[in-house]
């Protein structure tokens, strides 16, 4: 299963929520499917979005996060689950592209290709929900059942390890922190 074909799955479904993507191929395959202002595409901290997605849960509970996050970005920092867990925000999901490999940083392999099971791993936890799936309407329905959800969700999604041919976007990293702020704060002002 190709990520982009997952996102493009699941695309229509996010314009009412907010998203953080980690560096690299998903944020690349995800603006190149239409940038959104509530799309934040966090750059140059690799293992953070799950604790920026956390962070927004918790302080904008009444609209639903979504985290793209990768294997490689979640084994760096699989403290993340646990305080995930421990908050349980009900407005989270939190989506892992499984492509066993650090796709956007040279394609090195992951422990997830050597046994690593990030599911067991999310459950063992603490996360309430946590499911694997290998084929793009597995995903769309995890997804969107995630998103009707009010449980605390990570998905981990089994994705080839193939991407982009670069991770160059139109769009300035400077200015899609500033729209994505204000687009938060035209949320508040409704």
């Amino acid at each position: 299963m190709l990520r982009l074909d997952c996102l493009r799955s699941i695309y229509p479904e996010l314009e009412d929520c907010l998203v953080v993507t980690i560096m690299g191929a998903v944020a690349a395959e995800l603006h190149s499917l239409g940038h959104r202002p509530n799309f934040f595409y966090l750059q140059h901290a690799m293992g953070l979005a799950s604790s920026t997605g956390l962070g927004l849960a918790l302080c904008l509970p009444d609209r639903k996060v979504i985290v793209f996050d990768g294997d490689g970005s979640l084994l760096m920092n699989l403290g993340g689950l646990s305080t995930m867990a421990r908050y349980r925000p009900k407005n989270l999901a939190h989506v892992v592209f499984d492509n066993e490999s650090l796709l956007s940083v040279g394609g090195f392999p992951t422990a997830t290709s050597t046994g690593t099971d990030l599911e067991r791993v999310a459950r063992a936890a603490g996360i309430p929900r946590a499911i694997t799936v290998g084929d793009v309407n597995a995903f769309k329905v995890a997804v969107c059942d995630a998103i009707q959800s009010r449980e605390l969700t990570t998905i981990i999604a089994k994705v080839e390890a193939s991407g982009p041919g670069g991770y160059i976007t139109n769009l300035s990293l400077l200015e899609n922190r500033f729209q994505f702020r204000r687009h938060i704060q035209s949320l508040l002002q409704h």
